[in-house]
Parts: C-alpha cells; structure tokens; sequence
C-alpha cells in the first residue's frame, strides 16, 4: 500500500475513478476495518453456537449471516466511499428523511421482539433497526445546516440542525432508546463545537441533556431500572452484566483458550452487545486492547486528515461521522465493564447484526468520503469549491 510507505497522493482530475478512489482514500482506516470485520468473524464462531444450538439452528447459522452482512457493509462502504462530497449529501439527506419516517412510524408498525423497546421492522426473513441507519444521515444533513450557516446571509442552520436532533431524540426516547439518543445528541454537540460555537453554549445544553436524563429515569421503568443496577453496590451475578464482568476478570491477560469460554452459554446477547465479553474471556486482555487500538486508529488517522481539510461541509461531515463512531466503540465496550449503564448498543463491524453491519458501512464510507485527499481540499472555503 502506497500511502502506507511514501504518504498519501494527491489525485488529478483525469484519472480514471478507481485509480483516483485508491489514490486519494485512507488505506490505513480501510485496513482497520477490515481487520474488525475480521475479528468479529472470529468471536462469532465463538459466540453463535450457543445460540443456534437454543434456537434449533445449525452451529453457524449466525455467522454465515454475518459474513453475508458484513460482506454488504464492506460493498457500501467501498462504494460510498468512491463518491464525491456533494453526492454524500444528496444520499445523506434522501436518507434521513426516509429513516425519519420509517422511525415515525415504528410505534405503530415495529417491534420490540422482547426486549421491552420497540426498535424493529420486521421483515419475517431478517429485521431492520432504522435508527442505525439515520444516525450517519443525519450527521451529514446536520453539517451541510450547519456549513451554510457560514455563508454570507445563510439561513440559521445550526438553529435548525438543533431543532432537527431534539426531533429525532424525541423520536428516539419513545421507542425508548436513550443510547442512541445521547449517541445523536454527542455528534452534534461535536459538529456544533467544530462550527464554532460558545464552551458556555455547549455546558448548558449539556446541563439540560443531564436534566433530561432526570426526568426519563423517573419517567421510563425500563431508563430506571437499568440505572439502578448501574448504581447498585453489589452487582447481580445472574444478570448481563454480571456475567460480562466475570468473563473479563477469568480472562485475564491471554485468555482461558479458544472455544473454552462459558459466558457465551449464560449471556444471551453474547454475539451482539456484550461481545468484547466473550473477545476478553477467551483472548484475554491482549485481543482487547487491539481491538482498542484499530478504533484508535481509525478515530486518530480520519481527525488528523480532516484538520487539512478546509471545506466546512466535508470539514463538519467528517467530524460528526467520526465522533459517532468512537463514541459507540467506547460505550459499547464500557457498558461491558461497568463503566455505562447498559445501552443496547452494538460494536460496530464486530458485533452480529445486519442493520449494525451496513449501517456501520454506510458512515464509514461517508467517512472515507470526507477524509479523502484532494488537490483542492485546503482552499476549497476560499474559491466557493469542494462539497458544496
């Protein structure tokens, strides 16, 4: 790989797409991805059978899906990632307002397949979570409000973009969701601070998020009781939690061995949200930290990229994505060792589940998208150029 030895080149505009697209994209980010794609084909092998086996399914029947969904998250991603700024932005708009509709109308048409929220379409042969999917969507309608607020007699967009994120929240909250909630309200909180906005701003809109947070735990059963056993002293082994935490602290450093592990066989959400459990309890610490250190990688290379980036679109775009993505690692991973309440929040391109897997694809191709090296990127603000 090129840019891995001799740095990033820069396109010219007569080259044919691929050749430009392998030019100009990050390999680093693509290379990272791929290897958590790949290691979420490893824990899966792990992880799935236990549940097959419950659900009178062949011993791979999970994993075959995943690798089916992760290879259209992987064809997304690439494609997406081939596109230009501002065709990000058409998909990104014509997607946010089909998943504002279809999270709409999930009270009336979704389900909650038990687990007490009602998150889901489905489809009889697979399911579809909208709001995985209107997470990215709406980061780039988000940034594209919040660049033409800068131009000369622009409308008000960060007003609107802000009007926008507390109806997707408050369309979230009523699944309830309030994971993904705070996931959205992060990312443009993010997008908000790169536009430039006021630190007394962004603590007060972070005092009434808190405020919010008070009033959902005494308004939702199901907000209070995970709360509660957040905040418990002692914690329930027989819980999720409390097998997840007791898988980590048997793994330790190198792990019980491959296929050893018994937490797969009490958790029922080990292929899925407490899957860093399972990666810990039979890889130890070291397959932890390196999964760490791939979302490091991926968060670090695509900020340092954006800083040269002088388009406020691409700029704003590329900040919120990548925000988003981090922080839906970290609260996956800290839910699994009690530093969050539980969320229900996948980890992304590891994780089992199709909407996770292409969703995931879809931002981090819009991400590619954004951080992709371009002769014109640093002064794309100044001559009125770029992804606008």
């Amino acid at each position: 790989m090129t840019e891995m030895v001799h740095g990033t080149a820069r396109a010219h505009a007569g080259d044919p797409v691929l050749p430009r697209w392998w030019r100009t994209v990050d390999k680093w980010a693509i290379t990272c991805v791929l290897l958590l794609f790949g290691v979420g084909l490893l824990l899966g092998l792990a992880a799935s059978p236990p549940l097959a086996a419950r659900n009178g399914l062949p011993p791979f029947y999970y994993v075959e899906r995943q690798a089916v969904f992760g290879a259209m998250a992987l064809a997304t991603m690439l494609v997406v990632s081939m596109m230009s700024p501002l065709l990000v932005r058409r998909i990104g708009v014509l997607g946010f307002a089909a998943g504002l509709v279809a999270l709409a109308l999930l009270p009336f048409l979704g389900t909650d397949f038990g687990k007490g929220a009602v998150r889901w379409y489905s489809l009889g042969f697979a399911s579809v979570q909208p709001s995985e999917f209107l997470k990215p969507c709406f980061v780039v309608l988000a940034a594209w409000l919040m660049a033409a607020a800068q131009d000369v007699a622009g409308p008000p967009g960060r007003s609107v973009s802000f009007a926008v994120a507390l109806v997707v929240v408050g369309l979230l909250a009523v699944q309830p969701d309030f994971g993904q909630a705070a996931l959205v309200l992060f990312g443009w909180g993010v997008m908000y601070f790169v536009a430039g906005a006021p630190i007394a701003l962004l603590i007060a809109l972070a005092g009434a998020a808190v405020g919010a947070g008070a009033i959902a735990y005494n308004a939702s059963e199901h907000f209070a009781r995970r709360i509660d056993g957040f905040l418990a002293p002692d914690l329930d082994p027989r819980t999720q939690l409390g097998f997840a935490t007791n898988a980590i602290q048997e793994g330790g450093f190198f792990g019980v061995g491959v296929g050893e592990g018994q937490v797969k066989w009490s958790l029922p959400d080990a292929h899925t949200d407490f899957i860093i459990a399972v990666a810990a309890e039979e890889y130890g610490l070291v397959l932890v930290l390196f999964v760490i250190a791939l979302y490091a990688a991926i968060v670090i290379r695509s900020l340092w990229r954006l800083m040269r980036e002088r388009d406020p679109f691409i700029r704003l775009a590329g900040a919120g994505l990548v925000a988003m993505f981090g922080a839906q690692a970290m609260i996956n991973m800290g839910v699994a060792v009690r530093l969050l309440p539980a969320k229900g929040m996948t980890l992304p391109f590891v994780s089992y589940g199709g909407s996770s897997l292409i969703a995931g694809g879809l931002l981090m191709g819009m991400l590619l998208a954004c951080t992709r090296a371009r002769p014109q990127g640093e002064m794309s603000d100044v001559f009125g150029r770029g992804g606008r």
